[in-house]
């Protein structure tokens, strides 16, 4: 039987410091905190888990993670919360954006505290066929 991968369970990513790091997420993207151990925490939603452990951040080995939003309104209200809360976005006065040239899926990208890139997409909805009567 071929594999088929399913939801993300969880990811891992090196951050200076947990607990600040930690905060930063609840903070700025209303994830919830697991739990602490040594070294790390773990915070996330019912989607997905991010562990964050205390090591050196190396944001240049991933380019970007992606979480998908339900819909516009969720992406603007979203850049709206990540503007009052300061934190860095990309494309300063155009922020929301197609994922890239040609995409009908709209996003807008920023950086953690660690430098780490993240994006906020909404999936363009598919277009619905109708059937020509015979």
């Amino acid at each position: 039987m071929p594999i088929r991968l399913g939801t993300i369970g969880h990811f891992c990513i090196a951050v200076k410091d947990p607990k600040r790091a930690a905060a930063w997420w609840m903070k700025n993207l209303n994830v919830k905190k697991e739990f602490e151990f040594p070294g790390g925490a773990v915070v996330g939603t019912n989607d997905v888990g991010i562990v964050l452990i205390k090591g050196t951040p190396r944001p240049e080995a991933i380019d970007h993670i992606s979480f998908h939003l339900a819909s516009m309104a969720a992406l603007r209200a979203a850049l709206k919360q990540l503007k009052r809360n300061k934190v860095v976005i990309e494309d300063p006065g155009d922020e929301i954006g197609p994922e890239a040239p040609g995409s009908k899926n709209m996003g807008l990208w920023f950086h953690d505290l660690d430098g780490y890139r993240w994006e906020l997409s909404v999936l363009a909805k598919p277009r619905k066929t109708v059937k020509k009567k015979k």
